[in-house]
């Protein structure tokens, strides 16, 4: 039986009426694996309850008034008040938690009570999803478990979360860190035998996760590690031991305001402070660096982390003057880690990572790694590839201007990555149906501005569809709402045309489209040797899936709005004087499908990409070249993926590789969703191969005659160059630029 441990009350777990699930706090304590819940109602402090009864487990409970409750009776509660799905840009709540919060939580949940380390489920994760996996985070040196305090909204839809508290002047040693966490993996294993459990660690939470992965490799664990301490040996911290036993106490309270200024460069005068503190402390400015980075361990970059909610076009000065807010924030990390806690801690990590790299070869789990590319504390960057080369299943995933506090800092939430990645899943398998999760507000204003946000602006696309009674309009309208719906069409060089398509039906009608995607997408080889977190991994985020007849129909069998490429590859890598031609299979089997399920199939064109590049050299010509065509016919045997096996014609195994090119300057892009074809209840399509092969054609047919359409009237859009378009809008705002009449 577990122990029950007084929490002091915090803002952070104040009761929200609004929210039936975030009312109360559960805590799980050291000795056991059971569980409680105290109602945040209810103030404890250092195992004291006002107004109740001591209880067996040590803290004074009052049973009567519902405070404590079983394990498996909140998970009831969770599951009958779980939403089934998530709609398209729901709010995830970036934004709304920041560093600040960080500070304002750590500065009373590290005031001492007495108590063991142990879990709690953060308000702000409200209920998650039905079925949802366990996510337990283990966390830095800090210990408080808030560093996933950007991302406790987001996480808490698709997550039961529960966060690892060490206390500050705790001194469990590390085998008992590993029983604990051990213990409740194996709690919730029994509980929820089919369901993934993932480990969240933040540098020395990592070695944990990679621990507690080792002695159980039985157990689905997924483990997620931001900058594992597992580079422990190879870091700066090793000198710290003498120079921190020898360093005076004011000193301490000092350095982190010295550590971050130097460490942030917001202005000219920093060099200043540095000799300040090398001429107050009189210590070699090596040592001073080591302050530096020890300090850093917990504070990181600060202009990242400030940065969360702060717009990224505001004034440079505006951005300072935001910025600065933190500063006094600065002090209560002296708090947080103190000066004899510090030592410990620095032990702990050195017998945490030892432990850890002694055990990598029986870790079986599936593993992701964030590394940070200005860690000043660890050689992350390094460290990710060794633990890639050492784990039978591991991933990398690398965030060049990220500093060690990777969690703590604005950029990409670990949610999206989490999703980018394709480790989200709800069982052994994933599902691409149930485990998908649809985009956030966020995540679409973060792709639209950093990623496509220069290209979206240079072809500023434009979408018109048709009605029923032929009329073509503006927009969206004509594209059904609900579905099953199949969207046929052509797919342009490199698959430009994707992002806008996608957005639109995302902005105009909130739905979202499943595209069908080649299978070399989604495997390894197609990662970068740079392993950041690319297009590729926004492709799976906005729902693309491998191309295969199962993923077909479970999609459709969902009433999905699913994008397909009958051309697929061939199209998009096609040569010279091939554009907006159709490479389409013999087989019509699309089209049966479709009708099996009642689809209404749409077909589309777009175009547009012919005004973006200028094509030099084709396969055709490269393949020609010595030397180059022997790195071509290896890049080529080194993909088995063979989407078309049984499809006859140039279709079926086309021979691809990337084109030279040579940018123009852009045009628009031009979009025409045709008129709706239903197949719900056509009977005939299914039962005779000829009639399907009719439609086929006709919907091949309408393809081409809506791109033939576009590229007649794009000749008579007044805004067709950028420079007009650039004009237009400098004249009247920034307002979506008319295009011909239709």
């Amino acid at each position: 039986m577990a122990s029950f441990i007084g929490f002091q009350a915090l803002p952070f777990f104040t009761s929200n009426s609004k929210n039936k699930c975030g009312s109360q706090v559960q805590v799980r304590s050291l000795s056991g694996a059971d569980s409680t819940v105290l109602s945040s109602d209810s103030v404890v402090v250092n195992g004291t309850s006002i107004g109740g009864e001591r209880g067996r487990g040590g803290t004074s409970i009052d049973q009567a008034n519902g405070w404590l409750m079983s394990k498996v009776e909140e998970k009831r509660r969770v599951e009958d008040d779980a939403l089934e799905t998530l709609k398209p840009l729901w709010d995830d709540g970036y934004g709304t938690e920041t560093i600040k919060d960080y500070f304002d939580i750590a500065k009373d949940i590290v005031k001492p009570d007495g108590g063991p380390p142990r879990w709690f489920s953060p308000i702000a994760c409200g209920c998650p999803l039905k079925d949802s996996p366990v996510l337990l985070f283990l966390p830095g040196m800090d210990g408080t478990g808030l560093g996933l305090v950007l991302h406790h909204t987001a996480l808490g839809k698709a997550f039961e979360v529960w966060c690892l508290h060490i206390p500050v002047h705790d001194c469990t040693p590390f085998e008992g860190l590993v029983k604990l966490v051990e213990e409740t993996v194996r709690f919730e294993h029994a509980s929820s035998p089919h369901k993934p459990i993932y480990l969240v660690g933040d540098n020395f939470g990592g070695c944990l996760a990679l621990a507690v992965a080792s002695r159980n490799p039985a157990i689905d664990l997924v483990l997620i590690l931001s900058n594992p301490a597992t580079s422990f040996g190879r870091s700066q911290l090793q000198p710290l031991f003498l120079l921190l036993e020898a360093m005076p106490d004011g000193l301490h309270s000092a350095v982190p305001y010295f550590s971050s200024i130097m460490g942030t460069d917001l202005s000219p005068s920093f060099p200043l402070v540095e000799f300040f503190v090398l001429s107050v402390v009189a210590v070699p400015n090596f040592l001073i660096s080591d302050i530096s980075s020890s300090t850093f361990m917990t504070l990181g970059d600060l202009v990242k982390m400030a940065a969360v909610n702060i717009e990224s076009m505001l004034p440079p000065e505006q951005r300072f003057e935001k910025l600065s807010g933190l500063l006094p924030y600065l002090s209560d990390f002296v708090d947080i880690i103190p000066m004899d806690s510090l030592l410990w801690k620095l032990k702990l990590l050195k017998s945490a990572a030892a432990y850890a790299n002694s055990r990598l070869h029986s870790v079986k789990a599936e593993v992701l790694v964030l590394s940070s590319g200005k860690d000043k504390i660890l050689p992350s960057r390094d460290e990710a590839e060794r633990l890639k080369n050492s784990l039978q299943d591991c991933v990398v995933r690398y965030f060049k201007d990220s500093g060690h506090t990777l969690l703590l800092e604005d950029g990409i939430g670990l949610m999206t990555v989490i999703k980018g990645t394709s480790k989200y899943r709800c069982a052994r398998r994933l599902d691409i149906t149930s485990d998908f999760l649809p985009p956030s507000m966020t995540e679409l204003k973060y792709f639209s501005d950093q990623i496509t946000g220069l290209f979206r602006v240079a072809t500023d696309p434009i979408l018109f569809s048709t009605l029923e009674d032929g009329k073509i309009m503006k927009g969206l309208a004509g594209v059904p709402s609900e579905g099953p719906v199949l969207l046929v069409g052509y797919h342009m060089f490199m698959g430009l045309e994707l992002p806008s398509l996608a957005e639109g039906f995302l902005r105009e009608k909130n739905i979202m489209i499943r595209g069908l995607a080649h299978p070399l997408l989604f495997s390894r080889m197609f990662e970068s040797s740079s392993s950041e977190f690319s297009i590729v991994d926004w492709v799976k985020v906005f729902g693309a899936v491998p191309v295969t007849g199962s993923n077909f129909f479970k999609l459709l069998s969902t009433k999905s709005h699913v994008l397909l490429y009958p051309g697929g590859s061939r199209e998009a890598l096609h040569y010279k004087g091939e554009e907006y031609k159709l490479f389409w299979p013999d087989q019509q089997e699309f089209v049966r499908m479709a009708a099996r399920f009642g689809a209404t199939i749409v077909p589309f064109g777009a175009v547009g990409e012919d005004d973006v590049g200028e094509m030099l050299l084709d396969y055709n010509d490269l393949i020609k070249i010595p030397v180059v065509n022997d790195l071509i016919r290896e890049a080529i045997s080194q993909n088995p993926s063979k989407v078309r096996d049984e499809t006859k014609g140039e279709v079926a195994n086309p021979n691809l590789f990337f084109p030279l090119m040579v940018p123009k300057i852009p045009g628009r892009f031009y979009y025409l969703f045709g008129k709706p074809i239903k197949t719900k209840g056509r009977e005939d399509i299914l039962k005779d191969k000829q009639v399907a092969n009719q439609l086929y054609l006709q919907i091949k047919a309408e393809v081409e005659r809506n791109m033939a359409f576009l590229i007649e009237k794009r000749e008579e859009d007044p805004y067709r160059s950028i420079i007009d378009r650039t004009l237009y809008k400098a004249m009247n705002g920034p307002i979506e630029v008319p295009a011909f009449e239709t």
